[in-house]
């Protein structure tokens, strides 16, 4: 059977600052996307991370269907207005368009997708992050596909020997899609390349290069290229088919126990590692630090089943201590240098006013230069032996 999974996910309110949604917001979302089981969608589950919450889909009718994009434009909206009623913060925040437009792309809610022939057995997983961007899976998706230290399938096993190809997109540029297809292992030196500026180059998709099947979409969307200003980090959702030709699924874990890392934190405009955490985890430490929680499912015929939390194993445990230190460590930097992001993605209305009003106000010392070396006094050069003496 041919099959599509659609996850499409949104901040739209929480409790208390950007912490957890209220438990009548996920049920609200929940409930209505259960309405539509049987009629647009076969089946569904709703959960989240961080502040935001997430609308797994299957379906048959295939990716950037329109019924099923305005399906979880108008859950979204139907949860807005019940955090509207409780007076949550954030209400609607990731809906930046007035009224559905035939695709949820471009509207706010980050969104991944899959059509594919179902094998005997389709075990997958979803990725959802929170208080970060879409680059933040570049990493652990690379060592996963591409480096036999994460992934020994790429050496053990001949369905995965052929490599894999990655779709790569630049995220910078907002007049269309622009996308680059890397072969690997024959282009790794190239993909590494790109996918070390993780604020403008992002895997979009990878693909087998046995098959030609897909093994893993990614949203790439940046709010801030919609909304024309910083409306809060991407919080990107990642979908990977695992087994057989593709990664186990212990093999697209592996890289997580590094925390990386990332773009995010608090007011999206520091750097943290990411920290693994269960499903429905809530923000808590300065806006953070960046999370990234792991569902595990199979699908049969579209029919889902129970997820297996991924990160909530005792493993992780140790993990989150030392993504916790790592954290810590970072943030007693405060403002200064790598512990904030650069200028260019701070992109944070308060700041960027205060420097162009600061840079009115500099000045070139180019007239007090010029007379301070005419009063200074001709020296002799020092002798090559007695420069040799004073540096030693």
């Amino acid at each position: 059977m041919k099959v599509t999974v659609s996850v499409i996910k949104a901040d739209v309110g929480s409790i208390g600052g950007h912490i957890v949604p209220s438990s009548a917001l996920i049920e609200t979302v929940r409930n209505f996307v259960a309405r539509e089981k049987n009629k647009t969608i076969i089946d569904s589950y709703v959960s989240s991370t961080g502040d935001d919450i997430a609308i797994l889909m299957t379906h048959d009718r295939g990716v950037e269907d329109e019924k099923v994009h305005k399906l979880a434009w108008n859950a979204f909206i139907e949860g807005t207005g019940m955090a509207k009623k409780q007076g949550l913060y954030g209400a609607g925040q990731d809906l930046l368009k007035d009224a559905f437009s035939g695709n949820i792309r471009g509207m706010g809610p980050a969104v991944a997708e899959m059509e594919f022939e179902e094998r005997p057995n389709e075990p997958f997983l979803i990725y959802a992050a929170d208080k970060t961007d879409p680059g933040a899976y570049n990493l652990p998706l690379y060592l996963s596909f591409a480096d036999p230290m994460h992934c020994s399938g790429l050496i053990l096993s001949p369905k995965m020997s052929k490599g894999f190809r990655f779709d790569v997109m630049d995220v910078e540029y907002t007049e269309a899609d622009r996308v680059i297809s890397l072969n690997v292992p024959d282009e790794l030196y190239d993909l590494a390349a790109l996918l070390r500026d993780n604020e403008r180059f992002v895997i979009e998709g990878i693909y087998s290069r046995d098959t030609g099947d897909q093994a893993a979409a990614v949203s790439t969307t940046r709010l801030r290229n919609i909304a024309g200003k910083y409306t809060g980090k991407d919080d990107p959702i990642a979908l990977v088919r695992v087994q057989g030709a593709f990664p186990a699924a212990g093999e697209m874990t592996s890289p997580y126990q590094i925390g990386h890392y990332v773009a995010g934190f608090m007011r999206g405009s520091h750097t943290g590692p990411l920290m693994p955490v269960g499903i429905n985890t809530s923000v808590t430490f300065f806006d953070g630090p960046p999370l990234v929680s792991c569902l595990a499912f199979c699908v049969h015929e579209g029919i889902l089943t129970e997820p297996a939390d991924i990160f909530s194993h005792p493993f992780w445990n140790y993990v989150r201590d030392r993504v916790s230190r790592k954290a810590i460590e970072l943030r007693q930097q405060g403002f200064s240098g790598i512990a904030m992001l650069p200028y260019s993605e701070l992109e944070y209305g308060g700041i960027v006013e205060k420097l162009d009003t600061l840079e009115k106000r500099f000045v070139v010392r180019k007239a007090a230069t010029a007379k301070r070396q005419e009063k200074s006094p001709s020296r002799k050069p020092v002798s090559p032996r007695v420069a040799v003496t004073a540096s030693r």
